[in-house]
């Protein structure tokens, strides 16, 4: 989860020489593996509209209860150079987040 928020903030900025100036908390509720990945990345999306924050650094841990705890370390949207385009939202097509003996892979459409 945690690579995959990371590599949503990478596929439209350069976060490189940014530092984080805030510790941000988000709980994703109990769902299914896939329905927390879509739900976690579109909270990511929507604090980067709301409150120019992206996350620098996560970690993640369930919460005991089928849901997520999310720590992000942030930064404002201004202290990271935008390198293309700003995702608008998770798109549900051919989405796919499944762990197996060698680890978690994922893959998601982001709607531009």
């Amino acid at each position: 989860m945690a690579e995959a928020i990371a590599a949503l903030v990478e596929s439209f900025t350069d976060p490189a020489g940014a530092r984080p100036n805030a510790e941000q908390e988000f709980h994703a509720p109990p769902a299914a593996d896939e329905d927390l990945l879509v739900h976690v990345l579109d909270e990511v999306i929507f604090r980067m509209e709301t409150a120019d924050e992206l996350p620098l650094t996560t970690e993640v841990t369930d919460d005991g209860a089928g849901g997520l705890l999310v720590c992000w370390r942030t930064t404002g949207t201004a202290e990271v150079e935008l390198t293309g385009a700003v995702p608008k939202a998770v798109s549900l097509h051919e989405l796919r987040f499944a762990g197996d003996d060698t680890g978690w892979s994922c893959a998601v459409t982001l709607d531009v």
